[in-house]
């Protein structure tokens, strides 16, 4: 058995880099050999997951349900052992322009509906499944016009909300969905002016990324892995840097409940199941 504890993440931007090879140093001055593994793509990862390529992944909500998934037909077990602060409690909003006659949702029907990219669980999958719920049936009683910015890794790159966003604005779709984080930055950045725009919905609280292990990852070195996490402080200088790359003020546990949205809407749009048949060869 390797002493050296090994996690595959996807580069979805250059950050990656530095934000693992950081954590790598932190975690080596507090005795754990820790290495990484970089993917193009989530369903390489989740594919390099069950090779035995690596011990512990991070996964993007979709890429968790799919470790989930493909665990549960091999007759394996996979849990998400720990998240960030800010993964928790999100929401996803559809936008229209503020002098537009759309009120209600069934003012959608008939009209294009802007959304990022085809396996984004924030400004893809999970509203058009809020949509669903609410009796608009995609590409029935509304068109959808996808915005795929760099597919395979699930929204991380948020070119595609962006361009939804852009395309709002200049009057190609009539209505836009994002993730209310992102929502916050194209106000104050510009691309949705202020006043000129305003949320039609938001869905329920969902939550996003983990890290996730298989049942046969490496007890001791997952354990120790968790608790310098968790120990992990926004008040140190030398990890703070690193933790605001990464997005969060804090570790927390992992949890499933809060992808239960996004389940939803992988079964009713049937999302997964090519890549489910792929991974039972």
């Amino acid at each position: 058995m390797s002493d050296t504890l090994m996690l595959g993440a996807v580069a979805y931007d250059p950050k990656v880099v530095t934000i693992w090879e950081g954590f790598r140093a932190w975690f080596a001055d507090r005795g754990l050999d820790f290495d990484f593994i970089l993917y193009s793509n989530y369903e390489a990862q989740v594919a390099g997951h069950f090779a035995g390529h690596y011990d512990v992944a991070w996964n993007s909500p979709l890429a968790w349900i799919q470790a989930e998934r493909v665990a549960k037909q091999r007759g394996k077990t996979a849990s998400a052992i720990a998240m960030r602060d800010t993964d928790q409690d999100l929401r996803s909003v559809i936008v229209v322009r503020a002098n537009c006659s759309i009120e209600t949702l069934d003012d959608l029907r008939g009209k294009t509906v802007g959304v990022g990219a085809e396996d984004s669980p924030q400004a893809t999958l999970i509203p058009l499944n809020h949509l669903a719920n609410a009796g608009l049936q995609p590409d029935v009683d509304f068109k959808v016009r996808p915005f795929d910015v760099l597919v395979g890794k699930h929204g991380d790159h948020i070119g595609g909300e962006r361009d939804a966003a852009r395309a709002l604005m200049a009057g190609e779709v009539d209505a836009a969905c994002m993730i209310d984080g992102n929502h916050l930055i194209f106000s104050q950045e510009g691309t949705l002016p202020a006043g000129q725009t305003r949320i039609l919905t938001q869905t329920a609280p969902y939550d996003h990324c983990c890290f996730t292990v298989l049942d046969d990852a490496p007890k001791a070195l997952i354990d120790q892995f968790v608790t310098l996490l968790m120990g992990m402080s926004f008040e140190d200088p030398e990890v703070r840097p690193l933790l605001e790359l990464e997005g969060l003020k804090q570790w927390r546990d992992g949890r499933v409940p809060g992808f239960a949205q996004l389940n939803e809407a992988c079964d009713r749009f049937a999302y997964l199941d090519s890549f489910l048949a792929e991974m039972s060869d």
